[in-house]
């Protein structure tokens, strides 16, 4: 095994931000979870020790490593462990079932597994026998698996204790670091293939702009596997920072107050999550206590002006507002809108980022004047090497021009980008071209609604009918209410067929709204 020594090499490689931080700050504590309070020499002593059991165990750069546990500390010294032996990563959804589990496993085709006994049950429905992997690691299971023709370890039984040396595994930053997977709400999911020097460049631009310093403690109740939730990890760990970990985002109010317990400086979430918390939370009444918060950050899809100005309300008066834009595609991070124009940008995803680029591009590629809406195509050192075992997904993204993003948008005259919706969601309607978007911020703006989601259902007669799902503020509200509402801004042809009403609706773990599944409640009712 060959060491790395050159310094600006030990900057190239995402594990390099866990082993310079345990270098620059050991007795310093990275993480937070429930009781646990783990240093960044804990944590890279560990990982380290968990690096050379798997080079013990056959594996080599380029194996696949499959993580499928919860936000944890075994989480992060997988993680990193995982990617000193030059292994690519592969953290799954933790909501996958069985069925999905499977397709996933075959595709990686996985040298190691490392789970929690919260998800063992659906890993013996996948029958891991056909699959071959090298070892199945377990922390605390239940289940018997003695019968398995693969070898199980606890992750009790890998060694740790004594100091172990960062393995120094030779590594380049155009070497695949990580397969993530997209949500897959609109198909089959697709493996995104990102480098180290995919996530390495977007670490540091993030850091950059969200002016981090070792004195952050961010709260992360997004889950690891999610690209953003990813990002908070590296950022934090980056510049000797501290990560909260919380998995009960469901109970918002034991969030809030452990971000005051805490001293958190930083708090990210998906529009749904700020939606829960102004609407669901303490934060209000806790806003006096809340001192410590430099910042909030919000990305993961659109979120209406009305979500925006409440959060502004609501906030503490120094807490400054990131809203951000990216992608799978993109390691995180393509674009933010910069906190001193949150007020007159309000609706902008604001400037690429430092080391991207951002083009309004026609259908022939030609760039776009301002002010005329096309498709927004980024370039950049973050711009993933493909999809995973799929050329013809790749090709329908990736050209010279940069990554499609699929989203369409356009740039203002001061260089501030907009969206306008997505080429594959929108609906005609009675000959009517209509982006459920514009529908969706309406049905905010009544603040009859915490969150909705507006889909088109197959109609003979429009083509498209428009269903509204939406969990109501109030036990008063009713469906007539919120479509009078619309009766008076919308035109004919943009107000929904049907509203119905849910307490909540079905997301991701990540958070984002799932709109397949919120047309299976339409079979519910």
């Amino acid at each position: 095994m060959q060491h790395t020594t050159h310094n600006k090499q030990q900057s190239s490689l995402i594990h390099h931000f866990l082993e310079q931080s345990a270098r620059t700050f050991p007795d310093k504590i990275a993480l937070v979870h429930e009781d646990i309070r783990a240093t960044y020499f804990e944590i890279n002593n560990k990982a380290n020790h968990l690096a050379h059991w798997l080079l013990g165990r056959g594996i080599t750069k380029g194996d696949r490593v499959v993580l499928l546990l919860e936000n944890s500390i075994e989480y992060v010294i997988s993680y990193y462990g995982a990617l000193k032996t030059g292994a690519v990563v592969a953290s799954l959804n933790s909501d996958l079932k069985p069925d999905g589990l499977r397709s996933i496993i075959r595709d990686l085709e996985p040298g190691i597994i490392i789970s929690s006994r919260k998800f063992e049950r659906n890993l013996k429905a996948v029958d891991l026998n056909s699959f071959h992997p090298k070892a199945l690691i377990l922390d605390k299971p239940v289940l018997k698996w003695s019968s398995d023709s693969f070898p199980i370890f606890l992750w009790e039984d890998i060694p740790r204790g004594s100091e172990a040396s960062d393995p120094g595994i030779q590594m380049d930053k155009s070497d695949l670091s990580s397969i993530v997977y997209t949500s897959g709400s609109t198909g089959t999911p697709k493996g995104v293939m990102l480098s180290h020097g995919n996530i390495v460049s977007n670490t540091r631009s993030i850091c950059r702009y969200l002016n981090l310093t070792g004195k952050d403690i961010q709260m992360v109740v997004l889950p690891f596997f999610y690209v953003m939730g990813k990002s908070l990890l590296n950022t934090h760990f980056a510049v000797g920072g501290q990560v909260v970990i919380n998995n009960k985002f469901a109970f918002p109010a034991t969030v809030i107050n452990q971000m005051v317990d805490e001293q958190v400086t930083g708090f990210s979430g998906v529009p749904s999550t700020y939606a829960y918390l102004l609407h669901r939370s303490p934060l209000k009444s806790c806003r006096e206590r809340l001192g410590s918060l430099r910042y909030c950050s919000q990305a993961g899809g659109h979120m209406s002006l009305r979500i925006k100005k409440e959060l502004r309300r609501v906030l503490p008066a120094h807490t400054e507002i990131f809203i951000m834009y990216g992608a799978t595609e993109a390691s995180a991070r393509l674009s933010f809108l910069s906190p001193d124009r949150f007020e007159d940008k309000m609706g902008s995803i604001g400037k690429a980022i430092s080391g991207v680029v951002l083009r309004i591009l026609d259908e022939n590629g030609r760039e776009l004047p301002n002010n005329q809406t096309g498709e927004l195509v980024a370039a950049g050192s973050n711009i993933m090497r493909g999809y995973w075992k799929d050329e013809q997904a790749t090709a329908g993204v990736l050209d010279p021009n940069g990554y499609h993003t699929g989203d369409l948008g356009y740039r203002d005259d001061e260089g501030y980008f907009y969206l306008t919706g997505r080429k594959d969601n929108v609906l005609k309607v009675g000959g009517h071209r209509i982006n459920p978007g514009e529908i969706e911020d309406t049905l905010m703006d009544s603040d009859l609604v915490i969150e909705t989601a507006v889909i088109g259902i197959p109609d003979d007669l429009l083509g498209n009918k428009l269903i509204a799902f939406a969990a109501p503020k109030n036990g008063d509200c009713s469906e007539n209410r919120i479509l009078r509402f619309c009766a008076g801004r919308l035109p004919k042809h943009k107000i929904p067929s049907d509203i119905k009403l849910v307490r909540a609706l079905p997301k991701s773990s990540s958070g984002k709204i799932n709109r397949t599944q919120c047309l299976e409640l339409l079979k519910m009712k």
